[in-house]
C-alpha cells in the first residue's frame, strides 16, 4: 500500500521548490513556482526548519504532502533528483502537486475502508483506491495530465455515503452544515457530534470545548479556528494540515493517527 506519511529524508525538497508562495502573514518572501526556496540546502533539507514560524514561514508548518514528495522522488523519478538531472525539474515540479492531491484522496479512501459501519462499501472503496494508486505510478508526462477533479467527483459521493453510515448511530444529530459559512462563528462548547461540516468555512471560528466527535470535517477550512479543549475523537476525514492550521492546546482531544502540532501552546 502506498505510504501516505511524509518522509522528507526521501524527498528532493519538492514542496520547497515546486510550489509558489507570496509574502504574507504565512511567508516572509515571494517565491515563484519552480524556483527553490532560499532556505533549501544542498542536501534538500530546510535551513530554518527548527524556527520556521519565528522566521515568518508559518505556512510551511501547516503544509503536508501526504507522502507525495518521496513517492515522486523515489518511485516516479526512480531516485534521480532535479539537481543531478536538471532536465527533469519542470516535469517533476508539475507532477508533484498532482500526486499530492491523489495521495490526499487515497488517505480519505483508506480511512473510509477502516470504518466498521461502512463495511459493505469496502469492495468499491478498495477498487477506487487501487485505481488511484495505479495513476500515481504512471509515466511523468501522463501523470502530470491526470484530471484530479474527475477523480474527486467519482470518490466524493462514496466518501459521503461512508460518512453517513459512520454517523448514523450518533444520537441527537444536528442539521447538515455542509459548506456552511461559519467564519468567526461563536461555537464554544457547541454540540456538533456527528454533524456534517464537510467543506464548511470555519476560519477563526471559536470551537473551544466543542463536541466534534464523529463530525465529518472533510475539506473544512479550520484556519485559525480555536480548538482549545475541543473533543475531536473519531472525527471523520480530518487531516494533519487542517489541525496544523488551527489553534488547539494540550486539552484538545484528537482522532487516532493525528499528531498534536508542536506550535500549539
Amino acid at each position: 500500500m502506498t505510504s501516505l506519511k511524509a518522509d522528507c529524508s526521501q524527498c528532493f525538497g519538492l514542496c520547497c521548490a515546486a510550489l509558489p508562495f507570496s509574502a504574507s502573514a504565512d511567508f516572509a518572501a515571494d517565491k515563484a513556482a519552480g524556483t527553490p526556496c532560499g532556505n533549501l540546502r544542498a542536501d534538500f533539507s530546510c535551513g530554518i526548519h527548527a524556527r520556521l514560524r519565528e522566521s515568518g514561514y508559518r505556512g510551511c508548518t501547516v503544509y503536508d504532502c501526504f507522502g507525495a514528495g518521496q513517492h515522486v522522488s523515489q518511485v516516479v523519478f526512480g531516485g534521480t533528483d532535479w539537481r543531478e538531472a536538471p532536465g527533469t525539474a519542470s516535469e517533476m515540479f508539475a507532477v508533484f502537486p498532482v500526486v499530492r492531491q491523489l495521495h490526499e484522496l487515497l488517505r480519505h479512501l483508506q480511512e473510509a475502508e477502516g470504518m466498521p459501519a461502512a463495511a459493505a462499501l469496502r469492495p468499491v472503496l478498495a477498487e477506487h483506491r487501487a485505481g488511484i494508486e495505479a495513476l500515481t505510478r504512471l509515466a511523468p508526462a501522463v501523470l502530470a495530465e491526470v484530471d484530479v477533479d474527475a477523480r474527486r467527483r467519482e470518490v466524493g459521493p462514496l466518501l459521503g455515503r461512508a460518512s453517513e453510515l459512520a454517523r448514523a448511530a450518533v444520537r441527537g444529530r444536528r442539521r447538515d452544515r455542509r459548506g456552511a459559512d461559519l467564519v468567526g462563528a461563536r461555537l464554544r462548547r457547541a454540540s456538533l457530534r456527528g454533524v456534517s461540516l464537510r467543506g464548511a468555512c470555519l476560519i477563526a471560528a471559536d470551537l473551544a470545548e466543542a463536541d466534534l466527535r464523529q463530525a465529518d470535517l472533510l475539506g473544512a477550512d479550520l484556519r485559525d479556528a480555536a480548538l482549545a479543549g475541543a473533543d475531536l475523537t473519531g472525527a471523520l476525514f480530518l487531516t494533519q494540515p487542517q489541525l496544523n492550521a488551527a489553534r488547539g492546546d494540550a486539552a484538545t482531544r484528537l482522532p487516532d493517527g493525528l499528531l498534536r502540532p508542536p506550535h500549539w501552546s
